[in-house]
């Protein structure tokens, strides 16, 4: 194992430095890496919104937008077919997803189904492949009646044309306004995903993205005054709209089109020269000059109007014939205004409604804030976790701080290489990947202890040591890159960016683990040719100490089943504090301008707002407060109004920081897809310990498992603690912690059974659990190491995140002997599922540590 070949040495060190070429420019300014030669890595690592700012916005389409624009269009298709053909009807009425007609002449019905039967053609379908799409259906359910019922499938297939369309507006629209890198991508069959870095006006987007931008040119109907129309009836074909002027003037328009947006080629915000006022500009292709044209040739001396989402935006008289295709919109604008609409006019209109039913928001400021907090705790949990390796092994522990750089480097790098978004628990899953990678070591160098304590020569030991720590380190890692890659599916924004980076850090823990350290170890001990195990505080710690565990496993059985048994009944008497990913609503981190911030004053203004349930809190740093609005009952939109209003109550007195709104339907998704992320992580372990192992070891690694998430449970409910994404994460973090130091002391209890096979099981669970103490304490203690840097020094955003973590550290240590070893007892579990191995007949038996039962 210490033996590298020449090609073998060549290929760890040119991954190696392969890694901190791509890394470095990280650490560069700008101005310096527009200077590097071209041939140089000049890729830095994307930053998440949370860390530069900017806005992420979740757009659910309006499918009953989609079916009211299709029953409309099918009414007004049999209205206009049948008087084509020239047959009578009665009763043309369209409801839900049907329309329906009545045919007057008996004799005339088949007239009346051959006109109509272009309803019923299948449409072709590119989410279908080749084939096609029956979107309505005819029947007629009594003699004359005729009902066509749009289907499920068009329905879908509309939905999937849709959203089509408005991912390229959205897109058009969002690139429009300068921004970097602007992402815009399609989630499930109906929604948009658009994220917006470095954003420094989020309500502008919202704007631009609420808005369906369909542009009409109607006639204004001046047969009857408009007041004459609100009071009675509307002549027929026309109907009252209102301008958005402060109060609304209403106006009579006529429903013909003469020309809509579809028919604009450009459109620019600019100024009138006549009033210096801002004002659009707008120009037709050929078909839309000509009707625009011949439309105001026959209405000159009428007014029209210009109607943006059935608004109307003026209503000028026509003077004279405009036969140039071109004009201009004017109105109540503002330079900003008229470019939005600009904007809008051109990227084209939105074929439905979209409904923001989640918004995350961060202002620059608390970004930059992050983004220092982050470099600080890394910094400091990186210092605390390299003085204590060298303390604890002395010249090993510079080889594995030397491993754990480039472990650092390899992440760093291959995160800029794939483009992925660091984010701020993303950095802590860095942080906690350094306090990870080092267990890694402390097994391969605790067995190379072991090894040398029975006589072998160093060289020996340090070959069997990592020969030994093969399997073990590889189960251990693996099930926590399970809960990784479980946590990255079912993870949005910022959990994702942490499983991402956890995941990454696992793979590259093990490969430096065994090319760089091991390479390492070789050159050193090959050059320093050394006699003995390097010295360093490790040798204070008993390399077979004889605690009884097994006599207290009754205590801990009794303790654990109390404590499980009071957290389950406290969760029936105590409301959990959910989050607003959980439980819908708001949350909007406030800074007061003046650095002082007024708990109850923001707290009474809010009561006057009558937005229902909030809470207001001191929050972070001075001046900052965390305010809470509780779900609107009048669903998605009515979020959105409600953070506008509370905006526009104290955009004068505070800077809005962090904006977080979630809508009642993604709400109970991510409650759902949460609950199903614990199980199937804590199923897809149980498969991998029982595949690795026998299913004895499987259970026991799920009871003890479960253990830990009703403790951290317990954790939020007792101190009130907020509970979102974030805390999934952290439950999921802790379970993929717990079952690594399981899996490694089964490994070390299934190694004992094979070893000692007349010895009772109790004496076998405590030499295994004594071995492995001393790795037990120094992976808890670097882990702990690096999460207390981040919880005191990370910052407020992710400080209960840390918090809960580190409480499950000790209750997964807890677990991992007192809950996981017994569980094997209580099954059974005898020497004799496993097989004969070579050295059994050989081992000599240590002295046994008594098990008595409490």
């Amino acid at each position: 194992m210490l033996y590298f070949s020449r090609w073998k040495t060549i290929s760890i060190w040119a991954v190696v430095l392969l890694g901190v070429l791509f890394a470095l420019p990280n650490t560069y300014p700008q101005s310096l890496l527009s200077v590097m030669p071209d041939w140089l890595p000049k890729r830095q690592m994307t930053l998440g919104l949370d860390l530069q700012g900017g806005s992420h916005i979740l757009l659910k389409i309006d499918t009953n937008d989609l079916i009211k624009a299709q029953l409309e269009s099918a009414r007004d298709e049999i209205r206009t077919q049948l008087r084509d053909a020239k047959v009578g009807y009665t009763g043309l009425t369209g409801t839900g997803k049907v329309v329906q007609v009545r045919i007057r002449d008996a004799n005339q019905i088949d007239a009346a189904k051959e006109a109509l039967k272009s309803l019923t053609q299948p449409v072709s379908s590119g989410m279908f492949g080749s084939g096609s799409v029956t979107e309505m259906e005819m029947d007629e359910p009594e003699p004359g009646l005729l009902r066509f019922t749009i289907t499920d499938a068009g329905v879908t297939y509309r939905t999937a044309t849709a959203l089509n369309q408005s991912i390229e507006v959205v897109g058009r629209r969002v690139n429009e306004l300068g921004t970097t890198e602007p992402v815009v991508q399609r989630q499930g069959n109906d929604r948009i995903l658009v994220q917006v870095p470095g954003l420094q006006d989020p309500q502008r987007l919202k704007d631009i993205l609420g808005q369906t931008a369909k542009l009409t040119f109607q006639m204004v109907d001046q047969s009857v005054p408009v007041q004459e129309a609100i009071e009675g009836r509307p002549p027929a074909g026309s109907t009252v709209m209102y301008s958005k002027d402060d109060p609304p003037i209403p106006y009579l328009i006529e429903n013909r089109v003469i020309v809509s947006g579809e028919n604009l080629v450009d459109s620019q915000a600019t100024f009138d020269q006549r009033t210096n006022e801002p004002v659009v500009s707008f120009r037709f292709d050929s078909k839309g000059a000509s009707r625009f044209g011949q439309a105001t040739q026959q209405n000159t001396g009428k007014l029209f109007a210009i109607i943006l989402d059935n608004h109307v935006i003026s209503a000028p008289r026509i003077n004279e014939p405009i036969l140039g295709g071109s004009g201009q919109i004017s109105g109540s604008f503002t330079p900003q205004s008229a470019n939005d609409l600009a904007v809008l006019l051109r990227a084209g209109a939105l074929p439905a409604n979209l409904t923001i039913v989640e918004e995350r928001t961060v202002g620059p400021s608390l970004g930059a804030d992050s983004i220092s907090a982050g470099k600080l705790a890394s910094s400091i949990g990186a210092v605390l976790v390299i003085v204590c390796m060298l303390l604890v092994y002395g010249k090993l522990g510079l080889i594995a701080n030397i491993a754990l750089a480039a472990n650092v480097a390899l992440i760093v790098a291959i995160l800029t290489m794939l483009g992925a978004t660091l984010t701020l628990p993303g950095i802590a899953g860095i942080v906690l990947t350094m306090g990870m990678a080092v267990d890694s070591n402390v097994i391969i160098f605790e067995r190379v202890r072991e090894e040398r304590a029975q006589g072998r020569s160093i060289v020996q030991s340090f070959d069997q040591g990592f020969k030994q720590a093969l399997a073990t380190v590889v189960d251990a890692n693996m099930t926590t890159f399970i809960v990784a890659v479980i946590l990255f599916y079912m993870g949005t924004g910022p959990v994702k960016g942490f499983a991402v980076t956890l995941g990454i850090g696992i793979i590259t823990t093990v490969f430096t683990a065994f090319t760089m350290t091991r390479w390492l170890v070789a050159v050193w001990v090959r050059r320093s040719k050394p006699t003995e195990f390097p010295k360093g505080l490790v040798h204070y710690l008993p390399l077979e100490p004889s605690f009884p565990f097994m006599r207290y496993r009754n205590v801990g059985f009794a303790v654990s089943g109390f404590l499980s048994v009071a957290v389950i009944a406290m969760m029936f008497v105590t409301d959990f504090n959910y989050g607003v990913d959980f439980r819908g609503g708001s949350m909007i981190e406030m800074q007061a301008k003046t650095r002082v911030a007024d708990a109850a004053d923001v707290r009474s203004r809010l009561e006057q707002l009558n937005v229902g349930d909030v809470q207001v809190q001191e929050f972070g740093n001075e001046g900052d407060l965390m305010v809470r609005v509780g779900a609107q009952e009048a669903g998605d939109n009515a979020e959105q109004s409600t953070v506008d209003k509370v905006k526009s109550e104290f955009e004068n007195d505070y800077d809005f920081r962090r904006v977080e709104i979630v809508g009642p339907t993604v709400s109970s998704e991510l409650a759902t897809t949460g609950v199903i992320g614990v199980v199937l992580s804590m199923f897809a372990l149980l498969v991998y310990i029982w595949f690795r192992f026998e299913w004895q070891f499987g259970v026991g690694a799920i009871v003890s498992t479960a253990h830990d998430v009703i403790m951290i449970v317990g954790l939020y409910v007792a101190l009130g603690l907020e509970f979102n994404l974030s805390s999934l994460a952290a439950i999921l973090t802790v379970i993929g912690y717990s079952i690594n130091d399981t899996v490694v002391i089964y490994d070390r209890i299934r190694e004992m059974l094979r070893k000692y096979k007349r010895m009772p099981i109790e004496d076998v669970i405590n030499i295994a659990l004594n071995h492995t103490m001393s790795r037990t304490i120094l992976t808890g203690l670097t882990v702990l190491l690096a999460l207390f840097a981040l919880y005191i020094y990370g910052g407020e955003v992710i400080s209960s995140f840390v918090f809960a973590i580190i409480i499950g550290v000790f209750v997964g240590t807890y677990s991992s002997v007192f809950i996981a070893g017994p569980m094997l007892i209580l099954f059974k579990l005898r020497p004799e599922v496993f097989g004969e191995d070579a050295g059994a007949k050989k081992a000599t038996l240590p002295a046994a540590t008594p098990a008595t039962k409490a």
